[in-house]
């Protein structure tokens, strides 16, 4: 792979930009904004494309501006930042929160069904991969253009035992941010009944929920040695939106803490 500072030194030459060039447009920029640190030496950026220096966040800022060029598409010359997807699955976070995944380059290909196996039964449990006869390659870019509802994702903390054992404490859960709890259904079963996840003041919760005037109450499985909260609405709770999905880890799963007697309350 070519280094990151020869990358930059390829960017200015294809400008027909020299170092000192580059400097004087950088003080501008500078001037500008009122801070010296977004001005680049001629010195200091002959050290940058030797790899001999790694760049600010403020020079980066500078070269985007003055090459033209994205700033995430720059600051991947030093760092993955499609790595950072992962580690939420590697972090062990105890903390039930939203989860946000972002793509920083447009031209990326993805894999991509192309066309599905007429031939598969949705009704059957079976591989995703045997569900898509072709797969190919497609620009990160086009989806953003392509018809594909937007939606929103969270994680439930190792700790969060709300929806145990219907949603396990390490679940990535999709999130509909279109839907509103109505004020009181009916539900044949658990499966039936909305999960809601939820932001509060001091973090975020995912269980059912009932609305009851200005109180939302916050409902967990009679399972959960979680116990029922109720909170201002929306003062003190606001509605992310309803899970319709989950990714759940089957095994390896911490177990739940021994539900408290009755009388006593439960650990939060």
């Amino acid at each position: 792979m070519v280094r990151a500072g020869e990358q930059l030194r390829q960017l200015r030459n294809r400008l027909g930009l020299t170092t000192r060039d580059v400097a004087d447009l950088s003080r501008k920029i500078a001037t500008e904004e009122s801070n010296d640190e977004f001005s680049i030496s001629h010195a200091r950026l002959i050290q940058i494309e030797n790899d001999e220096s790694t760049p600010s966040i403020y020079k980066l800022f500078t070269l985007s501006a003055v090459y033209g060029r994205p700033f995430t598409e720059l600051v991947s010359l030093y760092v993955d930042l499609e790595a950072t997807s992962k580690y939420p699955f590697i972090l062990r976070v105890e903390n039930t929160r939203l989860a946000q995944f972002d793509t920083y380059s447009e031209e990326r290909a993805v894999s991509f069904p192309v066309r599905f196996d007429p031939g598969f039964k949705v009704e059957q449990t079976n591989l995703v991969s045997r569900m898509v006869e072709i797969w190919g390659d497609v620009p990160v870019g086009l989806l953003q253009h392509l018809n594909i509802r937007k939606q929103r994702y969270g994680f439930i903390g190792l700790k969060d035992y709300t929806m145990y054992p219907l949603l396990r404490p390490g679940s990535f859960v999709q999130i509909d941010d279109q839907q509103k709890v109505p004020a009181h259904s009916a539900y044949r079963s658990e499966f039936d009944r909305p999960i809601w996840f939820l932001e509060l003041r001091t973090g975020y919760l995912c269980s059912w929920c009932e609305m009851r005037r200005d109180r939302i109450v916050s409902i967990p499985h009679p399972l959960s040695p979680c116990r029922t909260q109720e909170f201002a609405f929306p003062n003190e709770a606001e509605i992310v939106g309803r899970v319709t999905a989950v990714a759940a880890r089957l095994v390896n799963a911490p177990e739940p803490p021994a539900a408290p007697p009755a009388g006593l309350p439960a650990q939060a």
